[in-house]
């Protein structure tokens, strides 16, 4: 019998998503279930699908809230193709808005949440409409997407629209990336990314493919500025990838040196999102910002 499914949708820089609000884990929604939710011509359309569910109430969230009791929501994050995924650096920020549009959460400007996912707690901050928290003029809200790690990965990707594979750059920022530099804007546009770019040797889980571009000049007033697109596993193509903005940044910051900013402008598709580089205790954290907007809701009836 069919359900009926109340839902919010939302994106940061086109990167696209449904919200449905599950606080108890109470009605779990099937890999094909969330797939046809978000195929976008037979359901509402999106990068992928995100549930509200305390963290207490799911199973992957058992762990972060004995440790972290603070991080009361989890975003439970599902690809566009029914997969299960770590996490996502625009669908967080979406997410906290979410939350604050259902009065589940109150966030003053400058305030933090921690929130939780696949990857762990990650710290969102509320920018305001003045503030840029130090990155880019970029409203909306920053995360700190923790530590971040080379993956140590250095497979040759091919795509097509190259004339031949390229050497890229394995990053982690709590999900699997890998960054091809490429020499111009003409060759960033001819890549056809429909189909998923192939990686030798390919990655265990798959990875996230950012291909990148730096500007000419790299560095206006102390910030890097990089133009990039993304093929994102388990939904293709897509106008933006916040985690993947982060690893284009840090990819390009490495290949540039010691002298290298720390603040990014990464222009992708559906936007621009500010990236910066801190330094902490525990190591290097890179720091996503960018704009959330919910855009309409309503409800859709689920096999």
């Amino acid at each position: 019998m069919p359900i009926e499914l109340a839902f919010t949708k939302g994106q940061g820089t086109g990167n696209d998503f449904v919200l449905v609000a599950d606080p108890d884990d109470a009605a779990p929604l099937t890999p094909s279930q969330i797939a046809a939710v978000c195929d976008r011509r037979f359901g509402i359309g999106g990068d992928g699908l995100i549930r509200a569910v305390r963290t207490a109430a799911l199973p992957d969230g058992a762990e972060i809230a004995k440790t972290r009791p603070d991080a009361v929501w989890f975003m439970d994050y599902w690809n566009s193709d029914g997969s299960v995924s770590e996490m996502c650096g625009n669908g967080v920020r979406v997410f906290v808005r979410y939350l604050l549009a259902e009065g589940l959460l109150e966030l003053a400007p400058g305030e933090t949440v921690a929130i939780g996912t696949r990857a762990g707690v990650r710290e969102v901050s509320s920018i305001g409409d003045d503030g840029d928290a130090g990155s880019t003029s970029i409203d909306g809200f920053e995360v700190d997407l923790g530590v971040w790690r080379g993956s140590g990965d250095e497979p040759l990707v091919g795509a097509v629209g190259l004339d031949v594979a390229r050497p890229g750059l394995g990053i982690d920022v709590g999900n699997p990336h890998v960054v091809v530099a490429l020499a111009d804007d003409a060759e960033l546009e001819r890549i056809e990314l429909t189909r998923a770019p192939i990686l030798d040797p390919a990655p265990p889980a798959g990875a996230n493919v950012e291909f990148v571009v730096p500007a000419d000049p790299l560095v206006v007033d102390g910030v890097g500025r990089i133009r990039m697109r993304v093929h994102e596993r388990g939904s293709g193509e897509t106008l933006s990838c916040g985690t993947g903005a982060a690893a284009a940044a840090l990819a390009v910051r490495h290949w540039a040196g010691r002298r290298a900013p720390d603040r990014w402008e990464v222009r992708v598709p559906g936007g621009v999102l500010g990236v910066r580089v801190v330094s902490a205790a525990d190591g290097e954290h890179v720091l996503l910002s960018g704009p959330a907007t919910l855009v309409f809701g309503g409800s859709i009836l689920l096999d």
